[in-house]
């Protein structure tokens, strides 16, 4: 199969599993998810000839089927064959299904992005499945070498030809799980142990930073004025700099933080304020009202591996109010980067640089609207290195 045929199987592999009730899909709807700007690598630019065309070379193939649907009328759609002609099990076809679309990747990428299609309990569950389609007696699947500047090897599929060397050479793929390769609890230890380590350096440190961030201060003030005086709430609070601004500027805000010496901090420096020992993922609805008005993930998820993303953001999601909005701010890239010293402190840190794309998709299917996102260059002048992704969202009323 070339790269047309891979898209056009792919996208319909997709829209099986994602949208079943407006599948199989129409000429117009396989173009508009071929041509998809999001979830897709390449993004390409199909006319409706090229999708017609390749269709019926597929057809010939016996890998897709043209059905009629009856609506009223008469309506000519497509059906995709390529999982009954592979014998292709639930999790196989996910897999594939991500392969054809988004070219070579790491478990790690695959886990994350194949999480509307079939669930992989954790990364290991992934690289078995993988093997399993390496071994059939025509390998489905083959793991590439890892290159100069990845963190791991990453997969292709075997089903049409794939620009391997230029796949190989793409440096930016990384997987983002290997925060977790000896399990969550050990990692949440280390970043427990590390920021008690540093409460107090951070605190004087990070104190007056919003001084200089004034994009920072406009979305925080409108957080506040969208809020109207209803709880807020800030998790991975640290030394609680953010929360009281928010207070300062008339929020009902809490802090919550994993690390029992920066809510001691916190309290220190901002006596008149609510912070709470506290994990993120098993966030809680405030006292006095049915739901949070404001969820803030202000740089909390930071260490957190992409594969964590989905479940972490439907905890800050599931408290908030009908309304309410989820406030993301995370660094961007393609990138781990461990941190061994910190503020004078030995600490044991990995940051996790996290895609844009993959946040607002995450976001989204989380069933979130009104999303906005909003990427920002670092500031020379406060010594930053990395790009910074802001991501505001709506829960439904």
């Amino acid at each position: 199969m070339d790269a047309e045929d891979q898209r056009v199987l792919g996208s319909l592999l997709e829209k099986q599993a994602t949208v079943p009730a407006s599948y199989p899909l129409t000429a117009n709807a396989l173009r508009t998810a071929c041509n998809q700007t999001s979830n897709r690598d390449p993004v390409v630019d199909y006319d409706q000839g090229t999708v017609e065309r390749v269709a019926r070379s597929l057809r010939d193939r016996e890998l897709l089927r043209i059905v009629w649907v009856d609506t009223g009328r008469r309506t000519l759609k497509y059906h995709q064959t390529l999982d009954e002609k592979l014998g292709l099990e639930p999790d196989e076809r996910a897999l594939i299904t991500v392969l054809l679309l988004r070219g070579a990747q790491a478990p790690g990428e695959l886990r994350t992005r194949t999480e509307r299609l079939h669930k992989f309990d954790d990364r290991s569950d992934v690289e078995a499945c993988l093997r399993r389609m390496a071994t059939r007696p025509e390998p489905l699947v083959r793991e590439l070498e890892r290159r100069a500047g990845q963190h791991d090897r990453r997969w292709i599929h075997l089903l049409g030809p794939v620009p391997e060397e230029e796949a190989a050479a793409v440096v930016e793929s990384v997987d983002r799980d290997t925060v977790i390769a000896d399990g969550t609890e050990a990692r949440d230890a280390r970043v427990r142990s590390s920021y008690d380590a540093v409460a107090t350096a951070y605190a004087d440190e990070l104190l007056d930073e919003l001084d200089g961030l004034p994009f920072e201060r406009w979305l925080l003030d409108r957080i506040v004025a969208q809020a109207n005086g209803q709880p807020v709430v800030e998790v991975g609070s640290g030394p609680g700099h953010i929360t009281a601004y928010l207070a300062e500027h008339g929020a009902d805000a809490t802090g919550v933080d994993l690390s029992p010496e920066m809510v001691a901090e916190a309290q220190r420096r901002f006596p008149d304020q609510t912070f709470e020992v506290g994990d993120l993922r098993r966030l809680g609805r405030p006292p006095t009202s049915s739901g949070w008005a404001a969820v803030l993930a202000w740089y909390s998820l930071i260490h957190l591996a992409a594969s964590e993303l989905p479940d972490a953001i439907a905890a800050l999601t599931r408290p908030l109010d009908p309304g309410g909005w989820l406030v993301l701010a995370l660094h961007a890239g393609a990138e781990v980067r461990h941190v061994e010293e910190f503020l004078g402190h030995e600490v044991n840190l990995d940051y996790v640089l996290h895609d844009p794309s993959q946040v607002v998709n995450v976001v989204e299917t989380a069933g979130l609207t009104d999303v906005e996102w909003y990427l920002r260059g670092p500031i020379a002048a406060r010594a930053e290195t990395t790009r910074r992704l802001y991501v505001v969202a709506r829960k439904p009323s």
